[in-house]
């Protein structure tokens, strides 16, 4: 199970760190994230080192759909409800803002990454659907953002009718990988470097001590339980591609799509293939009676809509959902203030990590920013996210019941929940907060920091 992305594109091999070293700004994490963090703070002068556990890139960031927008679901009707006017107009502007900084620093690199602006839809099959995306067009538009309500079945290339659609003009996708590439070139980067703890300014992994002015936790999820209380913040979701070419299947779209109903898929084409997207759930909690997860769900909608078509690759993603859908991005926590974050990226990676690169980097370095406090983690809106943090902590606590009580070896190095089997990706998965195991106990997905025995 490989990312296209991955597919054609060779990153080259960084060093692992040894010994007791001294910097002014550490990043934990090689993704998207980390790297345009480092690139920013380099741009600006100052010392940026990246380590990374495994290689650069090798998380969520090959594992993305790698679209570029302000179209992040049916979520700025419920957003100016929940978050404010303010709030939600900050959260799309940043958004916007980020797919200019990419093609900008794409062109001003020269980086050959497939970038294409495009226009990027949210669709309904449903009737009910229709009156959804109307009132998504005018929160979208009161908002300033780049929209038009679409009457019908006006979309041709998608294989099934629709009801309606709203279109987010100027939208982007791109090559993640390609664009890793270069901007890693000329930054001080160390793989196969995992930190084991953060105590105060100090870093410890598995070979080196690292005392640095500034930490930065570019890891998806970040580790540390206190201070922050992240795992109480949000919960972690998987959602899967396939690739698809042959008889049937288009070779390239004139758009992104995105469906909001139940089972709802996504549409991208990429290097003359077709991304088919969907069947998502919450990590650990495959619900066996739904149709609407997984792989297998894919590959039945795939199997109805292109028959002839041949999947060529299949991959999954891992996705922070905080309960009041607003990113974490900032000062990690008052009580440290030399820490930052940046969590709880939804399934809109790629523009997030952009907006956090910025947002840190400026933090960092002095200059003021305009978005700041819509991502301050140390916000708090009950309104917005009360139910999710509701249904968070039940989940833990029933986790750590069944840690308890059941076998420890089928505990996560976290915070020592139970582990839930999934037969589909052959994995151990926590579903309390996303740490994820392969069948031999070895580590897949934070926050959990150390693998498992299981024999």
């Amino acid at each position: 199970m490989e990312s296209l992305w991955k597919q054609g594109v060779t990153l080259s091999e960084g060093q692992v760190l040894q010994g007791e070293i001294q910097v002014q700004n550490l990043i934990i994490g090689g993704g998207m994230t980390g790297i345009l963090t480092a690139y920013f703070l380099k741009k600006s002068g100052q010392q940026a080192m990246v380590v990374e556990a495994s290689s650069i890139a090798s998380g969520q960031t090959q594992n993305t759909t790698a679209k570029i927008t302000s179209q992040h679901g049916l979520i700025y009707e419920d957003m100016i409800r929940n978050n404010g006017f303010h709030r939600a107009k900050g959260y799309a502007e940043a958004n916007e803002w980020a797919i200019g900084e990419y093609e900008e620093i794409i062109n001003e690199e020269g980086i050959a990454c497939d970038f294409e602006r495009l226009p990027s839809f949210l669709y309904s099959t449903e009737i009910k659907g229709r009156d959804k995306l109307l009132r998504e067009d005018a929160a979208a538009q009161k908002l300033g953002l780049p929209t038009r309500f679409l009457e019908g079945n006006v979309i041709k290339e998608l294989p099934f009718e629709i009801t309606g659609a709203v279109c987010f003009y100027k939208q982007a996708q791109f090559h993640p990988l390609k664009v890793i590439k270069k901007l890693s070139e000329g930054l001080e980067i160390y793989e196969r470097t995992n930190v084991l703890s953060v105590k105060g300014h100090k870093v410890i992994t598995d070979n080196a001590v690292i005392i640095a002015e500034n930490i930065i936790f570019a890891t998806h999820y970040p580790f540390p339980i206190v201070p922050g209380f992240y795992f109480l913040r949000q919960h972690q979701d998987r959602s899967y591609v396939l690739a698809l070419e042959g008889k049937g299947v288009p070779k390239k779209l004139s758009g992104m799509y995105y469906g909001i109903d139940e089972g709802g898929l996504s549409f991208r084409s990429a290097e003359g293939k077709l991304l088919l997207g969907g069947g998502s759930h919450r990590t650990g909690k495959v619900k066996r009676q739904s149709k609407y997860e997984g792989f297998c769900y894919l590959r039945a909608m795939s199997e109805r809509y292109y028959p002839e078509g041949a999947e060529v690759s299949c991959w999954a993603a891992q996705d922070c959902m905080p309960h009041d859908g607003i990113p974490f991005i900032g000062k990690y926590s008052i009580f440290r203030p030399y820490w930052y974050v940046a969590t709880g990226f939804q399934k809109w990676g790629m523009t997030s990590a952009m907006i956090a690169a910025r947002l840190i980097s400026d933090s960092i370095c002095g200059k003021e920013n305009a978005y700041r406090s819509v991502f301050a983690p140390q916000r708090l809106l009950f309104r917005a996210g009360i139910r999710d943090l509701c249904v968070d902590v039940g989940e833990s606590v029933i986790g750590l019941i069944k840690g308890f009580l059941g076998k420890k070896k089928r505990r996560c190095r976290h915070m020592g929940c139970h582990l839930e089997w999934n037969a589909e990706e052959q994995s151990w998965d926590c579903p309390c907060h996303g740490s994820r195991y392969d069948r031999k106990g070895q580590l897949k997905d934070n926050p959990a920091q150390r693998n498992i025995s299981l024999f």
